[in-house]
């Protein structure tokens, strides 16, 4: 067992794990953060995505030693209790979802994508929406939901910048 120190979503926790311990099941098992979602153990649904140090991790192929000393977050961080984030809200008003299973991982890979085109002040065509959300698979919709709900939180986000 080798004791680590993540801080996950801005707490600092120390943990013993071993070596070959995945984030994942860290997360999920030893803080309860059932957000993580495991669909398929091998780095190719991207519902286990979680942000290491702001940048979007696969959980499931990534060692919790890893990320020993580093800032996690996790889709319990995004939008507080109520999922108010303007990709959470964009998904549900688009139906970008409908089991949810997907969800976390699609909000978590996407953030930085649409925090990108927010800052650089520009709406991307379908083609760059779905190469950034092409690490993600969902099962239940065709993805023209998703699409839509990643141009509303864009568009609601410049539109929110305008605003003086």
């Amino acid at each position: 067992m080798i004791t680590i120190t993540l801080e996950v979503n801005d707490v600092s926790r120390r943990v013993q794990v071993e070596p070959r311990r995945l984030l994942a099941d860290v997360l999920r098992e030893q803080f309860g953060l059932s957000g993580v979602h495991i669909g398929c153990a091998q780095g190719a649904c991207g519902c286990c995505t979680v942000h290491v140090e702001g940048t979007p991790r696969l959980s499931c192929l990534t060692f919790a030693v890893q990320c020993d000393g580093k800032a996690i977050k996790t889709i319990e961080s995004v939008g507080g209790s109520k999922a108010e984030h303007m990709l959470q809200t964009a998904f549900r008003t688009e139906h970008g979802l409908q089991c949810g299973y997907c969800t976390p991982g699609f909000i978590m890979t996407l953030m930085p994508f649409v925090e990108q085109m927010t800052g650089e002040r520009r709406m991307p065509d379908e083609a760059e929406i779905r190469e950034a959300m092409s690490g993600n698979i969902c099962r239940c919709t065709g993805y023209h939901g998703i699409v839509a709900a990643v141009r509303k939180a864009i568009a609601d986000s410049l539109e929110d910048t305008e605003r003086p």
